[in-house]
């Protein structure tokens, strides 16, 4: 089947981030797609796996646009200001990006090295902005997931109205990072800095 002129990888990817956004991940499908980009189903075959592989450039691009908004958000920062400016970054990106959000939030493939190589990138920004707290590896890493935890919960509960009251949305992910800095500043007292 011939391919519509204009029509190339990145411009369906553009079109799938900004339908996951508006409706979710798992509401995208490729008859969606096709429909929005005026082509039929088969049509987006030539360029992706099927929807698993549109999913995964999805995964890319939202882990290479979160990477760098959290290289920019902790530039120059150390301690508590980097750790308040990158949940707060990756808070900002769920919030305007909650389809590219979720599909970078989702554990790469195993065998899929540039997923891995894409995931780590952001990890290890993460593990950067940690570095003035002195942990140990697996101490950082449990940070990280820990920070991640945080931000993904009140940026899922913030999504479907979970917390079912006025104006509590900032207190309640202030709160919690200000009980991760508790954490981070109780590890730095038990080593005597």
């Amino acid at each position: 089947m011939a391919t519509r002129a204009g029509l190339d990888s990145e411009t369906i990817v553009q079109k799938a981030a900004e339908l996951a956004d508006k409706g979710g991940l798992d509401t995208l499908s490729m008859a969606t797609l096709a429909s929005e980009l005026g082509v039929r189903p088969p049509a987006l075959y030539h360029y992706f796996a099927g929807l698993a592989g549109l999913r995964r450039q999805l995964s890319l691009l939202g882990l290479q646009e979160v990477s760098v908004r959290v290289g920019q958000a902790v530039q120059g920062k150390a301690g508590d200001d980097a750790v308040l400016a990158l949940a707060h970054a990756l808070r900002d990106f769920a919030s305007v990006h909650p389809g590219l959000y979720e599909a970078a939030s989702r554990a790469p493939d195993l065998e899929d090295r540039e997923w891995q190589v894409a995931g780590r990138e952001v990890v290890e920004t993460m593990i950067r902005a940690l570095a003035a707290y002195r942990l140990s590896d697996d101490a950082t890493r449990l940070v990280v997931r820990m920070l991640r935890s945080i931000v993904h919960g009140c940026v899922s509960l913030e999504r479907i109205g979970g917390f079912g009251l006025p104006n509590v949305n900032d207190e309640t992910f202030g709160c919690l990072l200000g009980a991760l800095l508790d954490y981070l500043a109780g590890h730095l007292a038990g080593k005597g800095a």
